[in-house]
């Protein structure tokens, strides 16, 4: 991988990762024109393409980081200070503002730790299935043109379904078990090429009644632990596949996606306030109308 080749795939990955359009599908592209790995044998070129797609989305989770620094501080500080006090350590008095006492521990918790929860219980669904599928989402099936375009037709139409059913009432407040099984069953359709984790979950996030902003913002924070196993699962299977001399391209690409991320989420939590997601349902349906119809007539190879 050229330096050249690092930046078009890290301002793809920033691009796409968290608005609704699919990352994947858009990298798949992007590693094609710009001919990466090419010359590799079939299924090893699939394999090193999903590492290095794997290794740059580290860039987009460090500006989830960045961008939720206060959220997920909140978040995790309660976590560990309410489940402290349940096991009787750091407790103040039975008047705390954070849990009602019964005994020696309180019978609820925070707000921030509830979340803390479920992010916890919304990633379980992806954390299984793609560890029990992890040889066919790095096969070369997963890359197959055929397959990207129909589900990014599929799920546009979904999301469409989504935003027309969706009562949109239910703020980070209200969120519960509900929504994160729900949202976290919906992030399994990201091991599907075309389908887009952010694109999956609000769309989740929107049949379980969740305002647009909501549904992201939660989205954005489950992509942490998602973002994160996949990386660094990547990243060890990236030290044995992929050529030599692909650490400074890959940190490049990785730093590029990082920045460029920030900007999306910036973006589409502001763009999601006001507007639906109708421009990306549109967009996802023009694109993969127009990928079968090129393949269709025999202009690209699936």
């Amino acid at each position: 991988m050229t330096i050249l080749q690092a930046i078009i795939l890290g301002i793809v990955q920033g691009l796409t990762e968290f608005i609704p359009i699919s990352s994947t599908a858009h990298l798949i592209f992007a590693s094609r024109l710009t001919e990466l790995y090419a010359g590799v044998e079939e299924t090893l070129r699939a394999e090193q393409t999903t590492a290095t797609i794997a290794v740059i989305q580290l860039g987009t989770l460090i500006a989830v980081f960045v961008y939720f620094a206060r959220d997920i501080w909140a978040i995790s500080r309660a976590f560990l200070r309410d489940h402290l006090r349940m096991v009787g350590i750091g407790r103040k008095d039975s008047t705390s503002n954070n849990a009602t006492q019964s005994g020696s521990f309180p019978t609820h918790l925070s707000q921030e730790a509830k979340l803390g929860w479920l992010v916890i219980i919304g990633s379980l669904p992806i954390a299984t299935v793609g560890l029990a599928l992890k040889e066919q989402i790095e096969g070369p099936g997963t890359k197959n043109l055929w397959v990207i375009a129909i589900v990014m037709i599929v799920i546009a139409l979904l999301l469409a379904f989504a935003e027309k059913v969706g009562k949109q009432e239910r703020t980070m407040a209200h969120l519960g078990v509900r929504d994160a099984l729900a949202v976290g069953f919906a992030q399994v359709l990201a091991l599907m090429p075309g389908a887009s984790r952010s694109g999956s979950t609000i769309m989740g996030g929107l049949f379980a009644g969740e305002t647009r902003e909501t549904a992201a913002r939660f989205s954005f924070l489950l992509s942490i632990p998602a973002i994160a196993a996949s990386g660094l699962l990547e990243m060890r299977e990236a030290v044995t596949k992929l050529p030599s001399g692909s650490f400074l391209p890959l940190l490049v690409a990785t730093i590029v996606a990082g920045f460029v991320g920030y900007a999306s989420i910036w973006f589409l939590l502001r763009f999601l306030r006001t507007h639906s997601t109708g421009v990306f349902i549109i967009y996802r349906l023009v694109v993969g109308t127009a990928i079968l119809a090129l393949l269709f007539a025999n202009v690209i190879n699936p």
